[in-house]
């Protein structure tokens, strides 16, 4: 490519009048209320749309309704007003919160200017969609979910409390393809501090599952031994900076577009790790608005047919449900923006 892939959007004209806020909630598999702000950026006639996904409900009322965005810029401009603006009036209980909110804002100026160019983000790209790939992320018994969809694919969150029995079961459906430790969570619903035992337990029983987020101490990676090399990252992930400081070069991360902030950090990360040879599959975070949409469309233009975190919403439901999508999700046939959805 004689460009970056941040430098063939960074031009884009963007004109915003204002914008609108729009919070959801729903109750998910892993035990928790989800709640997202959409922000909707408007402008010439269009609507451009991201989601905020910070984890912590209470900061969700804290957000900015009288932000001065309005205005001519460019996508790079806009991200420079971003830059010197407070989103949050008071700080987030979780840093990782200042990226998520200013991915909602970035991603949402992106949808919008590519929506007043009368383009997708494939096209703004000069790349192709594909259909996706997807596997759905849960802690949760996986059978009621084979017995409606026997094709199914899997990315766990394995506990201590899997006996032998219910991974010898799991194991048998042959269905899994990434084991997610969440070594590096604090304070969260999902955190799973660093356990040899259950480590050697989980790689042996899936050898060919790609192993994220597995924290690495001397007695760890004795534990895991040659399933070191199906380590992958999500967590701490944030920029390409991040990838240079891991104990290990990973042959597969995970993308998580709203733990990298800006637009431009995101494609930067996604040219190095393609010039590095690195295998990438779509993460999700629960997102119950356009956010589904927008990293499904990621997945379809750069990691297709890799295990993506990315199935539709309704597989974040506590109980399996009959009528989703199978895999792989078909390229939609009317797309605009930066959506993966017909005429949205």
């Amino acid at each position: 490519m004689p460009d970056g892939l941040y430098e063939r959007l960074a031009s884009l004209p963007l004109a915003v009048e204002g914008y609108e806020l729009e919070h959801r909630e729903r109750n998910v598999s892993s035990g928790f209320t989800r709640v997202t702000t959409v922000v909707m950026l408007k402008g010439g006639g269009h609507t451009g749309s991201g989601e905020d996904v910070t984890y912590t409900a209470e900061d969700h009322d804290s957000m900015p309704a009288d932000l001065d965005l309005a205005g001519r810029h460019t996508l790079s401009s806009f991200s420079s007003l971003l830059g010197g603006l407070q989103l949050f009036p008071r700080p987030p209980q979780m840093n990782a919160s200042h990226d998520h909110r200013r991915w909602a804002f970035e991603s949402a100026a992106l949808d919008l200017a590519l929506r007043q160019a009368g383009l997708t983000l494939g096209a703004a790209l000069d790349l192709r969609y594909h259909p996706v790939r997807f596997v759905v992320s849960t802690r949760l018994d996986i059978r009621p979910w084979l017995a409606l969809y026997p094709r199914l694919e899997f990315k766990l969150d394995p506990t201590p409390d899997w006996d032998d029995e219910l991974l010898a079961l799991i194991a048998a459906s042959g269905s899994v393809r990434v084991v997610d430790f969440k070594a590096f969570y604090t304070g969260t619903p999902v955190d799973n501090p660093p356990d040899p035992e259950l480590y050697a337990r989980i790689v042996d029983v899936f050898p060919q599952a790609v192993v994220e987020d597995a924290a690495l101490t001397p007695e760890t990676e004795a534990a895991l031994g040659p399933a070191l090399e199906r380590l992958s990252y999500d967590a701490p992930v944030h920029s390409w900076a991040d990838v240079a400081g891991l104990p290990r070069t990973p042959r597969f991360l995970n993308v998580k577009p709203s733990r990298f902030g800006t637009v431009e950090r995101l494609f930067e990360f996604l040219d190095r790790s393609a010039a590095a040879g690195i295998a990438l599959y779509g993460g999700g975070q629960f997102e119950l608005g356009v956010g589904r949409a927008q990293i499904q469309a990621l997945a379809s233009l750069f990691y297709p047919n890799a295990p993506n975190d990315v199935a539709p919403s309704g597989y974040n439901a506590p109980e399996a449900t009959a009528g989703l999508p199978g895999s792989p999700l078909p390229v939609p046939a009317c797309l605009l923006g930066f959506d993966f959805s017909d005429g949205a």
